[in-house]
């Protein structure tokens, strides 16, 4: 059979003056041995009861009661049902129980005699919680009754017995004498019934000794169990650390064990600087009822905690947000909202620090008031330590990517310089020493085709001269090198400019028609002339190179914004494929390719185009529909505040002077 009742509850409900108090191990240990050496140095029969919640635990004592039998015919022994422990009738009885029995968590010893009785009904309590690989047995708990008082062991004694009369029937006869000769049922109870006490004062003072012992014990494993737990995962999160150099992936371990570690409804850990306003929750533990805060914007600005971490770079440690006791009650009340919104009653905040500075911090959350003990923040200031560093090997290795892009792009830059320049110089070069050699070697050369040769010699070393003066001008651009010049000007004034630069700068072949609309009140523009009509020059000569002589090119004016004019260049021409758009202004990009282009340069205008825009205070971009459907140029300039364009000509036109193109019949104006 099996019985869910225990006989702890019986006794006190039996008897309910009875206090119950609270034992170690070690001390029930030693009373049971104390009670049972009773037994065997006295001469006079006794009952003797004892209940083993396991057995092994019996085995350990197996020898004592063999020794007891053989003075007193009426001993029990109960114990869970073992290989070795069964039911059964030899120098005295066992009584085996199932191991659902509520036996298994209670502790039982019942002595009575002539001389001596006594009794020790205890169950164990629930074990607290302990760090795997301690061994604190000696420490576990027990709640319950020793006494010598006759009428609480006789009253014990009776409920043991109905139990061993339940478990084995064919003791019966037995049990009943057990009653008859050592139970009386005119006992009362005395005015003095209490948890313990008895004439064994020694007893009494052993016990009291053990206890006294077992509580400084129990202390120090708890002290030794929390260094254990805090070193546990300082090694673990310091392994992360390690492992890995993803702040995201180390910031999202050290939340989830740091918070299941200390058991708080919600751990947060997140970078900050101490400028930053807010930040975003991407990391954090969760329990219990709290609402998670994942993907929210947790202010920091606004937060007087914060600026006190800041300030001070300690930990704020608040036991109950709502008490009016709190030494930042100033603080809390001016974040009363916040505190509300997401039921933060008891609150931890860590700051991350490295050589002084600010690098993120540690927030933990309780729904309830908690008192943050000393072992707590020492474990979160541990942990802080190896954050605080991992945030700075982090930004590190961003770093060092960075610069590894950088050397990257650095390398190709390199390698396309070697490749355009050697096919850029070669070409001209070759034909100026093809040239020189044919006029040294040849003196009798016709004077018309020495003039030819002549030409096309002066022609390659202007081609030489730009290529050379392009690279110096990006250069001067991408170091910052360029001191601008910049005055309101008439954005009209730069487009006449630029044509004038591109039809004198062209041979007389056949080019595509230039429309230019641009509105008869047009406000200034704040720019460097030389530099703006370069631009625009550019993007009309790409424009050009691209466009056959049968398309157009429109050159149109708008104002997008209140600060700022837009210019565009559109053409009929080749177009550009919309997944290269990105990569259309960077330094040697070709859509042809560097080494076989049929339009000539050196990829270098569009990057040069990006740089002076920027340079001014503009953007560029481009658009197209993708191959043979043209393409646009837009650029954005700042506008000289205050004054309008009229075509009035008042204003101080640009440095460069138009070369001098009589008559142009390509270029229309449309108004």
């Amino acid at each position: 059979m099996s019985n869910s009742t225990s006989v702890v509850e019986e006794l006190l409900t039996a008897i309910p003056q009875l206090r119950p108090s609270l034992y170690f191990k070690t001390s029930l240990t030693a009373l049971s041995h104390a009670m049972e050496d009773h037994v065997l140095a006295g001469a006079a029969q006794s009952l003797v009861i004892a209940s083993f919640q396991q057995e092994r635990f019996y085995l350990q004592e197996a020898n004592r009661y063999l020794r007891i039998a053989e003075l007193t015919d009426q001993v029990y022994v109960l114990s869970a049902l073992g290989t070795s422990f069964v039911s059964r009738s030899d120098n005295y009885e066992t009584i085996a129980f199932e191991a659902d029995d509520a036996l298994t968590q209670e502790w039982h010893l019942v002595v009575v005699g002539v001389n001596y009785t006594a009794c020790l009904i205890c169950r164990e309590r629930s074990p607290e919680p302990v760090t795997k690989g301690s061994s604190l047995d000696q420490t576990r708990r027990f709640e319950g009754i020793w006494t010598q008082d006759p009428y609480v062991s006789q009253r014990a004694a009776a409920l043991l017995l109905d139990r061993i009369a339940g478990y084995r029937p064919d003791l019966a006869d037995k049990v009943a004498i057990a009653r008859q000769q050592y139970l009386d049922p005119t006992l009362r109870p005395t005015d003095r019934l209490g948890g313990s006490g008895g004439p064994d004062p020694f007893t009494q003072r052993l016990v009291t000794y053990l206890q006294a012992g077992q509580y400084k014990l129990l202390k120090a494993y708890k002290a030794i169990s929390a260094q254990e737990r805090r070193e546990r995962l300082v090694n673990s999160i310091t392994s992360v650390v390690r492992q890995s150099l993803d702040a995201n992936e180390i910031f999202s371990k050290a939340a989830q064990e740091l918070g299941q570690a200390l058991q708080v409804c919600r751990c947060l850990i997140y970078p900050c600087g101490a400028t930053d306003a807010t930040v975003m929750i991407a990391h954090q533990h969760l329990s219990g009822t709290a609402e998670s805060l994942l993907g929210e914007t947790w202010p920091l600005a606004t937060n007087p905690l914060f600026d006190y971490i800041q300030d001070t770079k300690e930990t704020i440690a608040i036991a109950d947000t709502q008490g009016r006791e709190s030494s930042f009650r100033q603080e809390l009340d001016a974040i009363q909202p916040l505190i509300d919104r997401w039921q933060i009653q008891a609150w931890l905040l860590v700051p991350l620090t490295y050589q002084g500075r600010l690098v993120g911090l540690i927030e933990l959350h309780q729904t309830q008031p908690y008192d943050w003990s000393e072992d707590d923040t020492a474990l979160v200031d541990a942990i802080a330590a190896q954050l605080s560093v991992a945030i700075i090997q982090a930004e590190a290795y961003a770093n060092l990517q960075d610069l590894n892009q950088q050397l990257a792009a650095l390398d190709r830059t390199r390698a396309n310089l070697i490749a355009i320049t050697g096919h850029e110089l070669r070409t001209p070069l070759s034909t100026i020493q093809v040239c020189l050699e044919s006029l040294a070697t040849e003196p009798d050369m016709p004077n018309e085709l020495r003039q030819i040769m002549l030409q096309s010699a002066l022609e390659d070393a202007e081609r030489m001269r730009k290529l050379v003066q392009d690279f110096l001008t990006l250069s001067r651009l991408e170091s910052g090198r360029v001191e601008w010049n910049l005055e309101s000007l008439s954005i009209q004034e730069c487009v006449d400019l630029a044509l004038s630069s591109i039809h004198g700068s062209h041979d007389s072949a056949p080019a595509p028609t230039i429309k230019v609309k641009i509105p008869k009140q047009v406000p200034l523009v704040r720019a460097d002339g030389e530099w703006l009509v370069e631009v625009l020059a550019k993007l009309l000569d790409n424009a050009q190179k691209f466009t056959p002589a049968k398309g157009k090119i429109t050159i149109q004016v708008t104002r997008p914004s209140p600060t700022h004019l837009q210019v565009t260049v559109a053409d009929t021409g080749r177009g550009i494929e919309p997944s290269r758009l990105h990569v259309v202004f960077d330094r040697f990009y070709q859509e042809e390719g560097a080494l076989r282009r049929t339009t000539g340069g050196t990829g270098l205008g569009l990057a040069m185009c990006r740089q002076i825009v920027e340079g001014l205070g503009g953007t560029i971009w481009a658009e197209s529909e993708g191959k043979d459907q043209g393409s646009q140029f837009h650029f954005t300039v700042p506008l000289a505040q205050g004054k309008l364009d009229g075509r009035s000509r008042s204003a101080n036109p640009p440095k460069r002077q138009p070369a001098t193109v009589p008559g142009n019949p390509s270029v229309l104006l449309d108004d």
